[in-house]
């Protein structure tokens, strides 16, 4: 029987790389994304790459929580238990605090924070059930340092990064490891239009590797914080 991974976020970046590499290593997947087209394709890759997995694909937009609670009915209804919950969703709009939008923190703390939150209180009591599962939270190196015009981005990943912390405390004795990523710069559609060459970013596929490997480490060893960096250094 397959193991099950579940990514939000996962037709793109960072959230397919993670999806590719657990595929390719016989995981069954549970996506969603906001857009059906991509996840479609998504389901149609990854069936064709993998005949021994299943895919299973839910069009929402987590930032709301009418929807992020829909996925995690979704994922319920499919599954009996989830052994990798990747919290993926994100969004990035660059500004300073006292001059950004009005509304710009809202929005990312509505997808990059209430997103993971809504999701992870769905899926540990499943995790909870069987005393065992590796929870990981796309956070950013945003969230240990601010920086120029990172604004309300910053802000919201500092958030993310303290939920993964006081999960990390709260599920410790149940069995279940939960590992707070920051990337750096990584080749994405975010920097679409960069003029900066695609070496001078890290690659999606050695974060998807680097969380593979926290995954695979033995049940009594956790990575609570994973750092990763382009090698020049930030952007």
């Amino acid at each position: 029987m397959n193991k099950t991974i579940v990514v939000s976020g996962g037709t793109k970046g960072i959230g397919r790389a993670i999806i590719n590499k657990f595929a390719s290593e016989g995981f069954d997947i549970i996506a969603c994304a906001r857009n059906a087209q991509d996840l479609n394709a998504l389901k149609e890759t990854l069936s064709n790459d993998h005949q021994n997995i299943k895919v299973l694909t839910c069009k929402a937009d987590l930032s709301k929580i009418e929807e992020a609670k829909n996925f995690v009915d979704f994922v319920q209804s499919s599954v009996t238990s989830v052994d990798v919950l990747v919290n993926n969703t994100g969004t990035f709009v660059p500004g300073e605090i006292h001059a950004e939008e009005e509304g710009a923190l809202e929005h990312m703390i509505n997808t990059n924070l209430y997103s993971a939150y809504h999701l992870s209180r769905g899926i540990i009591p499943m995790m909870i059930k069987e005393r065992s599962g590796d929870i990981f939270n796309i956070c950013s190196v945003a969230g240990l340092k601010a920086y120029p015009n990172g604004g309300s981005y910053s802000i919201s990943k500092f958030a993310l990064h303290g939920l993964s912390l006081g999960l990390r405390e709260e599920l410790k004795s149940h069995g279940i490891r939960v590992t707070a990523v920051h990337p750096g710069a990584t080749y994405t559609a975010s920097w679409e239009g960069v003029d900066l060459p695609e070496e001078r970013f890290i690659r999606a596929s050695d974060v998807a590797e680097s969380i593979w490997s926290a995954h695979q480490m033995s049940k009594s060893t956790v990575i609570e914080e994973l750092v990763i960096r382009p090698q020049l250094g930030d952007i």
